[in-house]
């Protein structure tokens, strides 16, 4: 894998390990592509892209069968950003396969190997071909002798002149794997001159042979015989995964045989399975691993049977299943790295460096597709690339990595200046600066050193924890890192306060609508800590643009005046105390009484002329319970709305109907239900419907009419 041109890049990326400013490795943008040519195109260019992104910017280098293209001294070929251009094809000169490397002080990757062909198709050698002479019935075979090419060729046979050509039928066959024509029972039509016609489907360019002729023998017909197999396909076929994969296979014979074919396992054709000409040709489009196995051609006749067989075996290119990402690791770390890729067959794996192949040595161990590398240094930062490749293909897949060097920095970490805890609690104090490799960690208390007990622990990573502090552990904490590249520090003062307490906080309330309290939430605090008070009321945090909310008090009381209470402000009041090291909360729940709300749905059940039969809803309570109900009415010929005499007379809060009485006969009555609690009587209910009550003389009428003689 190592091409000796890869060597001469190392000058060019040897002060990259000493670079300290901010850099990327190259990332391809786009790779180089397989070129065909057509070799009557040389005097055009051809162009064999290539582009990376990267910081600074990559330059390029290119391979041609692995050695390296001085430009410098090349007319021919030029680069315009990292394409490679090349002028004046030149079919001998400029065939093979290319390979472009992008570098930059971050390192170099190769690129995907791209092949530069040219299609071409040279003429027929110029010569008579003799004539072939064969008996009507037999078999014959018309060579083509296809001239020297490069590129998919077609083949067709001129019958006579052009444009006529050959039809292929059961009996005739043209083979697109030799160019050959096959006739399995010559017959007299047959006779006449054929030319073979060869086209290269890339060039587009046509060929022709001479004129073979074909006769027939005056020494009698030829006689029935089995079938003998002309057209074969060989014994193992490589298909490559999603390619269509064409069998051929054609037989000489008397009578014309009939060719089928079947699978070796017995498994029937999937439905995508082609037969073509006469089941000449089988075609198996989008080749699949469960299409692999033996494949057998049958030619019969009634004169017998022949069988050609042969195995059709899967292949892959490699295909990534595993990869790895870009790195940075501190110097003296270890890196493992590991790819892995798919593909018939079996890949084999290789390492890069900078475009050169990693051998196993020393800190460095490669072994299939994982590489290892032990204790990092500086030179080991770069470009890596794993290889894997069959005999079919070869992938690439690049990362980078970057081997960090410097001496402890807790600019982006720093301990705070001052540091308040309170007293019986853990404090911890990071010490994590940026240092490659990992620091070593020094605590000092002022200028003595700090030693762990069973109160004071250090973990590995530096953090110093300090449990059930008290004031003798306030002061100065000082940090010290130290790697081999220097030594840093970082300085924080750390001040122990008393606990807070609330000393009187808000309690369980009755109170009236229409009222107005005051919360208490005061405490007693350490002088030193800033201290701030907020409320919640029903998990919500009370807004201080709410006009019946105002929080009063100073340093040490956050008391909450609750102005012209309403109903809903009945609920829980949560005060909450923050100071600099801690929360502390008190809760009460506040109930709100007022008069109940109006009773709902009165209606009139029965009428008399001096009664009616009421019922009615209660309404909410409104915290004190319900202790009477009064009823109100009023007529086309009263003022307002009057109270009325009922049965019973007082109507307690848990009945819900009642009987008015003393009504007036003949008269529209219009009711309400009003409650009453120990707060007071509430708002009246909604208006019942108009009711008429009675006439008193029909009630007479119908008294007195069973008594008097009928009339």
């Amino acid at each position: 894998m190592t091409l000796p041109w890869k060597q001469l890049l190392l000058l060019s990326i040897i002060d990259y390990c000493l670079d300290s400013g901010s850099y990327h490795g190259p990332r391809w943008r786009m790779e180089p592509g397989d070129l065909f040519i057509p070799v009557d195109s040389i005097e055009e260019e051809a162009t064999l892209t290539c582009d990376a992104k990267g910081t600074p910017p990559p330059q390029y280098r290119w391979s041609l069968n692995g050695t390296l293209i001085n430009l410098g001294l090349d007319r021919r070929r030029r680069l315009s950003g990292g394409n490679l251009i090349i002028s004046s094809l030149d079919r001998y000169q400029d065939v093979g396969i290319y390979q472009c490397m992008a570098y930059n002080t971050g390192g170099a990757i190769l690129s995907r190997r791209a092949s530069l062909q040219f299609a071409y198709l040279d003429h027929f050698k110029v010569h008579t071909r003799s004539a072939v002479s064969v008996r009507e019935g037999q078999g014959v075979v018309l060579l083509c002798g296809t001239p020297t090419s490069s590129g998919d060729l077609t083949y067709a046979w001129v019958f006579n002149e052009y444009p006529y050509f050959v039809q292929q039928d059961n009996r005739r066959f043209v083979s697109q794997q030799t160019g050959n024509l096959y006739i399995a029972k010559v017959e007299p039509s047959d006779v006449g001159n054929y030319t073979c016609a060869v086209m290269n489907s890339i060039t587009k360019g046509k060929v022709q042979s001479s004129p073979t002729s074909l006769i027939l023998r005056t020494d009698g017909v030829m006689g029935e015989y089995e079938p003998k197999i002309e057209v074969n396909f060989p014994d193992n076929v490589p298909a490559a995964k999603g390619s269509t994969v064409t069998l051929e296979c054609f037989a000489l014979g008397n009578p014309v045989p009939e060719i089928t074919w079947r699978r070796a396992n017995g498994v029937p054709f999937p439905s995508k399975v082609k037969m073509k000409y006469s089941n000449a040709v089988l075609e198996i489009p989008s080749f699949q691993q469960d299409d692999t196995g033996g494949y057998e051609c049958v030619a019969e006749n009634k004169m017998g049977k022949n069988t050609a067989t042969g195995r059709l075996a899967f292949y892959a290119k490699p295909q990534w299943i595993q990869t790895m990402k870009d790195t940075a690791l501190a110097i003296e770390e270890r890196l493992d790295w590991e790819c892995r890729a798919n593909g018939r067959p079996k890949p084999s794996y290789t390492w890069l460096k900078n475009g050169q192949q990693l051998l196993s040595e020393d800190r460095i161990h490669v072994e299939d597709g994982v590489l290892s590398v032990s204790v990092l240094t500086l030179a080991d930062a770069g470009m890596y690339q794993c290889v894997a490749e069959n005999k079919h293909g070869v992938i690439y897949f690049a990362a980078e990595l970057m081997v960090l060097a410097s001496p402890p920095d807790f600019t982006g970490n720093v301990l705070r200046a001052l540091l308040k805890a309170k007293a019986g609690t853990t404090v911890t104090l990071e010490c994590k600066p940026q240092a490659y490799p990992i620091a070593s960690i020094l605590w000092k208390k002022g200028n003595l050193p700090i030693h762990t007990n069973d109160r004071i622990t250090l973990s590995p990573d530096g953090t110093l924890r300090l449990a059930n502090v008290s004031k003798s552990d306030a002061g100065s904490y000082t940090c010290f890192a130290r790697n081999r590249f220097g030594m840093s520090s970082t300085t924080g003062r750390l001040l122990v306060t008393d606990p807070t307490r609330i000393i009187q906080g808000p309690v369980d309330m009755e109170i009236i609508v229409g009222e107005s309290i005051v919360l208490p939430c005061q405490v007693a605090s350490d002088p030193v800590l800033d201290v701030s008070f907020s409320w919640a009321f029903n998990g919500q945090l009370i807004a201080k643009g709410d006009g019946h909310f105002e929080l009063v008090g100073g340093r040490t009381a956050g008391d909450l005046m609750i102005r012209n209470i309403q109903l809903y402000h009945a609920g829980k009041y949560i005060c909450v105390v923050d100071t600099d090291v801690e929360s502390l909360s008190a809760v009460a729940v506040l109930i709100v009484k007022g008069p109940p709300s109006p009773p709902d749905s009165v209606t009139v059940e029965e009428v008399t002329d001096s009664t009616a039969q009421l019922a009615w809803s209660p309404g909410r309570d409104n915290g004190s319970p319900i202790t009477n109900y009064l009823i109100q009415t009023r007529t086309p010929f009263t003022v307002g709305w009057q109270r009325v005499n009922t049965v019973p007379e007082i109507i307690d809060g848990n009945t819900l109907t009642a009987t008015v009485v003393d009504l007036n006969a003949w008269v529209e009555y219009e009711f309400r239900v009003l409650a009453k609690n120990s707060v007071g009587v509430g708002e009246p209910s909604p208006v019942s419907v108009k009711t008429r009550t009675e006439d008193q003389f029909v009630g007479h009428a119908l008294l007195l009419a069973p008594c008097e003689p009928w009339r």
